[in-house]
Order: structure tokens, then C-alpha cells, then sequence
């Protein structure tokens, strides 16, 4: 069994995205007139399988109706709202809109060059560990002031203020895995609901960064491990956990979790993945849960 989540931002008008599927099998799983919910703007019509699409076919799904800006989903079981469940989110480009490295680095008066380093990692030029070391250096000398600063700039993406109102409502603990520094993560997890995060630690010394990392680096196994850590330590059962991210970094995570979902995802994360958001904001990801009668 499966269940496909078709989600779509406003209401469905109609259903003529239905007439371009190309699988007729699965045309025939419509209702001729198919019923959708509708949440924080969304919408949503939910159709059973007997048989889990395969990844190919779902990619395909996906083109099929890309057209009308409907994105879909497949899991095994909707997560039950009665139950403890854990969401682990990426942070830069996932829970907020910038990559906070390049706004330090901006402020820093050296964003070319970490833009340049960025760019080299991107191209399978240098693992993120080493990325992220080189670019580190160039951080040095920035005061822990600036941090505040550029933590002020900072915007939620569109949809993450309404799971952070909603999520514990639903018996859910919200954990950000970040690549990014704890002296942001400390700030954001006072104002948000944030039950666990982890993230790099910075070397510093009277207030200054010195432009050394202290400790583990929160690469892919890491944020995997840390995802197994919390879910075991919080006795969460597995298929009620879901991982949300952007990036290649955070494909361990997703494959870690029972529900991985790509966020507006780079191309390097969705080749190692089934589920993933183009369209939609953060808000639709309550659809997840077992609707209530």
C-alpha cells in the first residue's frame, strides 16, 4: 500500500491536470470527482495504492503535472497525530531563505572569495568538510557581535512560522541538523520551538573568531547519526520521522528518516531521494499527518 499526496497552493479549480497522467492505472484511481482538503492555503487530494509507484515513475508523475504547479508526494502511511513524532530540518536555504556563510562573509568584506570556494564545492571540486574549513578561515577576525547582526536578517521560508506554530500541537519535537554555526542556532532556537540542533562550533577568543572550527563538523553522517540519536533518545518509532532538506549534504538525513522530503531541493539532493517540493511552501508538509475525522 501507498498513499500519493497531490498538493497544490490555492484550491483545485478543477482536475483537468488528471487527463495528462500518463499511467492509466493510476488515472482510474481517481474519483471523477476527486475530494481535496484544504489547509493554510493548500490543497490536497490523497489517492491509495495498492503498489508503490517506482522512483522513475514518480519523477514522470512529477513532469506530468508540473504544468499545473502541483507537486506530489508518496509515503508508505500517513504519521498519526496522536503519536510522538520528530521533524529534522536542515536551516540554511531550508527553514530560513539565506545561507548565513555568505551573509557573514558579506558583512566580513570577503564574499567573493568564499563565493568562490562555494562554487568549487558545488562543482565536485572539494568535499563539504574542506569547503567549509577554507571558508572558515576567511571568517577570521569577525567579532560574535556580528553574528547577532546578521541573525537579524534572517527570514523564516514561506510556511516554516506556521509549522512552528502547528508541529507541537501535534506531539511533534522540531530538531535543526545544520552545517551552519551554533552562535545563530543559539539565537534562533530562543525565539522558535526548537527542541534539539546541532551545528559547527567556532573557535573564539575575547569575542573575536579566530576562523577555526572546534570539534565535529556537521556534515551528511553526522546529521544521519544525529537524527538516529534524537529519534532513539526521545523513543520515537520510526515511521514518525520526517527530514527536510535542500542540499546533497542532507541526503544521509533524508535517507535516514521514514519520510525525506527535498525542500525546493538543488538537483544533487533530489538524485538521491523519492519525495521533494518544487512549488509548495513548508505549510503543506501537514499534510503528512492522518487527517482527523
Amino acid at each position: 500500500m501507498a498513499v500519493l499526496l497531490f498538493i497544490k497552493k490555492g484550491k483545485f479549480e478543477n482536475f483537468s491536470f488528471v487527463s495528462s497522467l500518463q499511467n492509466q492505472d493510476l488515472k482510474n484511481k481517481f474519483p471523477s470527482d476527486p475530494v481535496s482538503s484544504f489547509s493554510f492555503g493548500h490543497s490536497c487530494i490523497e489517492v491509495l495504492l495498492d503498489t508503490p509507484l517506482s522512483r522513475e515513475e514518480l519523477v514522470d508523475l512529477r513532469l506530468s503535472v508540473a504544468s499545473d504547479r502541483v507537486d506530489v508526494l508518496q509515503m508508505e502511511n500517513h504519521l498519526n497525530p496522536k503519536e510522538p513524532s520528530l521533524f529534522c530540518f536542515d536551516m540554511d536555504s531550508t527553514v530560513i531563505q539565506e545561507e548565513v556563510i555568505d551573509e557573514l562573509a558579506r558583512k566580513h568584506g570577503v564574499y567573493e572569495q568564499v563565493a568562490s570556494v562555494t562554487k568549487q564545492a558545488m562543482d565536485g571540486g572539494m568535499g563539504f568538510e574542506e569547503a567549509l574549513r577554507k571558508r572558515v578561515i576567511l571568517l577570521n577576525g569577525l567579532s560574535r557581535k556580528s553574528f547577532g547582526e546578521v541573525y537579524e536578517l534572517l527570514h523564516l521560508n514561506s510556511g516554516m512560522d506556521i509549522l512552528f506554530q502547528e508541529l507541537p500541537k501535534l506531539h511533534t519535537k522540531i530538531s535543526i541538523l545544520s552545517g551552519g554555526f551554533t552562535p545563530v542556532l543559539d539565537l534562533f532556537a530562543k525565539k522558535y520551538p526548537v527542541s534539539f540542533y546541532r551545528a559547527n562550533h567556532l573557535e573564539e577568543k575575547d569575542g573575536i573568531f579566530t576562523g577555526e572550527i572546534l570539534g565535529e563538523i556537521i556534515g551528511k553522517e553526522k546529521k544521519a547519526e544525529y537524527l538516529n540519536f534524537y529519534s532513539k533518545e526521545q523513543s520515537i518509532l520510526k515511521e514518525q520521522i520526517v527530514a527536510v532538506g535542500d542540499g546533497a549534504n542532507d541526503g544521509l538525513m533524508l535517507q535516514s528518516a521514514h519520510i525525506g522530503i527535498g525542500f525546493h531541493a538543488k538537483q544533487g539532493l533530489k538524485d538521491q531521494i523519492l519525495n521533494w517540493i518544487d512549488f509548495s511552501d513548508m505549510s503543506v508538509l501537514l499534510f503528512l499527518f492522518r487527517p482527523t475525522t
